[in-house]
């Protein structure tokens, strides 16, 4: 009788066990409500913001600052991105950099990729070039812009090739950084079931590699976006339409500190759209699919 009920109440703590693991292991799929995404997601950015121009407006407005033409009023800047607007020139100058970054940015990925993984898998391409892309990687984007200017002359084509050689690496080596943390068992597994060659590079080396190449590609972006602007503002010719970085040439040839932040915060707010509608959705995807980011 003791022993049946040593044995039901054994059988009970086991079941309450197994329970309690499997309510750690449940994934909570159910929405936030929206005041609580509110609260952690939109009102701290907002808040910044609003404190920057406060602080800015601060400056101007007890004349801690008190040359305009050095600092503008945010009211000012305002005045001349509203402007912008309605001549219809403000989405003309975010357009010509956007589709020059973005386009530049996907031949940097059908190159880099490639490259990539042909430094993480072939040991004399890594011996031979892989210093190369580090040394490239850290060399500043704006180098690249005489020759490049001299070589293909004030076009599109020179501000592609200034995008290449700044974002290239980036990828390249963010991809052969994601392989090389691939854990060796995964590989051993892979050629067990037969992934071998590139089908073992698809199904195996890039689906685990995947956090740093994301990393890379995002810090290939990152080179993109500051290699056109170096390229906009040196590299400016009339049949190349006027980009941001031209924008911010303009207001400095102009002395025009308005037009100035105006080019600064436009391109401030491409970088941070193009990071929240891309690269950050892109992360939570693959943290997600890891289960190390909880639906919500």
């Amino acid at each position: 009788m003791a022993s049946t009920e040593t044995t039901a109440k054994d059988s009970g703590d086991l079941a309450g066990l197994e329970a309690g693991l499997d309510a750690l292991e449940t994934v909570q799929t159910g929405r936030k409500p929206f005041r609580q995404t509110f609260v952690e997601k939109i009102l701290p950015p907002v808040v910044a913001v609003a404190l920057v121009l406060a602080a800015w407006q601060a400056l101007v407005s007890f004349k801690i600052v008190d040359d305009p033409t050095k600092l503008p009023s945010p009211g000012a800047v305002w005045e001349v991105v509203r402007q912008a607007w309605l001549q219809g020139e403000l989405l003309g100058y975010i357009w010509t950099s956007v589709s020059r970054g973005l386009l530049g940015f996907f031949f940097a990925l059908l190159i880099g990729t490639p490259l990539g993984l042909l430094v993480a898998r072939v040991k004399f391409v890594r011996a031979a070039i892989g210093p190369i892309l580090s040394g490239l990687q850290s060399l500043p984007s704006v180098a690249w812009v005489p020759p490049a200017v001299i070589w293909l002359g004030l076009n599109n084509q020179m501000m592609y090739a200034v995008i290449l050689l700044g974002a290239v690496p980036s990828i390249a080596n963010g991809l052969v950084s994601g392989v090389d943390q691939v854990p060796p068992l995964f590989l051993r597994a892979g050629r067990t079931l037969g992934a071998t060659g590139l089908r073992g590079t698809w199904h195996i080396v890039l689906p685990a590699a995947l956090p740093g190449y994301v990393a890379g590609l995002k810090q290939g972006w990152a080179f993109s976006w500051r290699s056109l602007m170096a390229a906009e503002i040196i590299a400016s010719f009339p049949d190349l339409g006027v980009g941001l970085g031209q924008l911010l040439e303009n207001g400095r040839n102009a002395s025009d500190m308005a037009m100035v932040f105006e080019a600064i915060l436009l391109i401030l707010t491409v970088g941070i759209a193009i990071d929240l509608l891309i690269f950050s959705p892109l992360e939570r995807w693959v943290l997600r699919s890891r289960g190390l980011l909880v639906k919500g």
